[in-house]
């Protein structure tokens, strides 16, 4: 069964639909772009696979449990535990260190201490970052900032992590280390990603790329 699916699912605002008839199957460890221009769309699906919003029609599934009906406590729940987010621009917390951001998804999930040290210590290593583990965001530069929030996004081993241009803040050097990096640790770690970027070397990464345009996919490409 797949991990993530969704299903004839539409959004709209007031009376214009802005999505309309999305279908998409993510299994375990694949790795799917959503290509396309700005005001495509992209960002709203996302949203709606991430549980953010929920569909006026269809529905999306997470691992067989529909998301689009869960309560507002079960959808937090499976967002702590079951997905992981990475933004365009980073949303670490500022009064915690890079070491401590990596610590709170944890900490929400009530995680034994010596796990979540075990963990963090494990992530800021793959990340390259354990020089810096004790440094506020302000000290950080983007691309060390995007780093800490990608481990931040997979510290609970989700099952689907949905990236939302993770580039886009970044100069070409720093955009293409964030790629590689969420392309080997969710490799390594097994966890689905759904990659939302206008780039098409950013989607080189993904093991297939879906084509959207005003609110639709138009075709899949291996």
């Amino acid at each position: 069964m797949a991990v993530l699916q969704a299903k004839g699912v539409g959004k709209r605002f007031e009376t214009r639909w802005v999505l309309r008839a999305l279908d998409l199957e993510l299994e375990a460890g694949e790795r799917v772009a959503l290509l396309g221009p700005s005001g495509c769309g992209k960002t709203t699906f996302l949203n709606l696979l991430g549980g953010l919003d929920r569909p006026d029609e269809g529905s999306i599934l997470l691992d067989g449990e529909p998301l689009h009906q869960a309560s507002p406590a079960r959808l937090a729940d499976l967002r702590r535990s079951r997905l992981g987010t990475v933004f365009q621009f980073f949303h670490l917390i500022p009064t915690l260190t890079a070491e401590e951001n990596l610590e709170l998804p944890l900490r929400m999930l009530k995680w034994p201490e010596a796990r979540i040290r075990a963990r963090c210590s494990e992530l800021i290593d793959a990340v390259g970052l354990a020089h810096r583990a004790g440094a506020w965001p302000s000290e950080l530069s983007g691309g060390e900032m995007q780093r800490v929030a990608v481990a931040r996004a997979l510290a609970a081993r989700p099952a689907v992590l949905l990236a939302d241009e993770p580039t886009g803040n970044l100069d070409r050097a720093s955009g293409q280390a964030v790629l590689s990096l969420l392309a080997d640790l969710t490799e390594q770690q097994g966890s689905a990603l759904v990659l939302v970027t206008h780039s098409e070397s950013a989607a080189r990464i993904c093991h297939r790329v879906l084509h959207m345009e005003d609110g639709r996919i138009l075709n899949g490409a291996a």
